[in-house]
């Protein structure tokens, strides 16, 4: 099957693609692709590898040998799978890959934040400890997390692991139904009753029409002033401009953000420009373990081989 990767690019260099080698005939990378390449680099493919190059109704109706698109990532926003499926092409995506790496990230994060990690290495370095008259330099001190609560907005793979390490640190779980509910599941909590509770709020949910901005102004309202907001999952989930206010109105301790509602951000995008330090920022890093990125290519892989055999292993058409 001749194949085309759109973005491989997205990928570390460095990744093991012998598993996507055998599972197709011809496999041809791109760095990036824009809207304006992909017929002419996918005419005659019969399966397409896209991360968050866009595949559109117009585009796909000029590639009559595509069979299947692979999706290298779990959110589908970026291909129209009502027009694959209308022109009979299978599309399928991958998840669970980056649950060690996603925890990690936002663990490394919620640590450094509550034992001043980089605070009290700067004490070091700059000499303080040296001159301090006793033994320990508290600095700033630090904070457990132990006792603490977490509320999990979007309660898979992600959310679960996240949930796991938060118990092993004596934390208290609150798993937030999502907004807007009629009813509350067994072992969830309404969606504002957790966000008022908790001392830290993970995100981890999808981004849809529904979830798009949920983190606003009345959200920012009835959280903590001390609480801490870290988004792994979409940027789009946060009102930006609400976001600053409530930080601005300490209404909110701090927020870790290593997604944006668009990526790469301009320079002059509002969050970056603002150089709070009650804000930290990374460039969508927390899912990319080397690890994770090389299960992802294999599940691809595994998709493709599927696929081949006649199995809806992975399909979201």
């Amino acid at each position: 099957m001749q194949t085309v990767f759109l973005d491989h690019q997205t990928f570390s260099p460095n990744l093991d693609l012998s598993s996507l080698n055998d599972s197709v005939d011809n496999l041809t990378l791109y760095a990036t692709t824009t809207s304006e390449q992909v017929v002419a680099r996918c005419v005659d493919a019969e399966v397409i590898l896209t991360n968050k190059v866009q595949l559109t109704d117009e585009l796909l109706r000029q590639l009559p040998k595509l069979k299947l698109i692979c999706i290298t990532a779990t959110g589908v926003n970026n291909v129209d799978i009502k027009a694959a499926k209308a022109l009979n092409i299978a599309v399928t995506n991958v998840s669970g890959y980056a649950k060690n790496s996603v925890a990690q990230y936002v663990f490394a994060q919620l640590l450094s934040y509550f034992s001043q990690i980089e605070h009290h290495n700067n004490n070091c370095q700059k000499g303080l400890w040296q001159n301090n008259a006793t033994f320990c330099l508290h600095g700033n001190g630090s904070d457990e997390l132990a006792g603490k609560s977490i509320a999990i907005v979007g309660y898979g793979a992600l959310g679960k692991k996240v949930a796991d390490i938060a118990h092993a640190f004596d934390m208290q779980v609150l798993i937030a139904e999502r907004p807007n509910a009629d009813c509350i599941r067994p072992n969830r909590v309404a969606f504002l009753a957790a966000i008022a509770q908790a001392d830290i709020v993970s995100l981890h949910c999808p981004e849809t029409p529904e979830t798009r901005g949920i983190f606003n102004a009345e959200v920012f309202q009835k959280m903590k002033p001390n609480a801490v907001l870290i988004n792994t999952a979409r940027g789009a989930l946060i009102n930006n401009h609400d976001l600053l206010n409530a930080l601005n109105n300490k209404q909110l301790a701090c927020a870790i953000l290593d997604v944006l509602e668009q990526e790469p951000p301009p320079k002059d995008h509002m969050l970056l420009a603002a150089q709070s330090h009650k804000l930290k920022i990374t460039a969508h890093i927390a899912w990319a373990s080397q690890q994770a990125q090389q299960a992802l290519i294999n599940l691809v892989a595994a998709n493709i081989t599927a696929f081949k055999q006649g199995l809806r292993t992975n399909r979201v058409d």
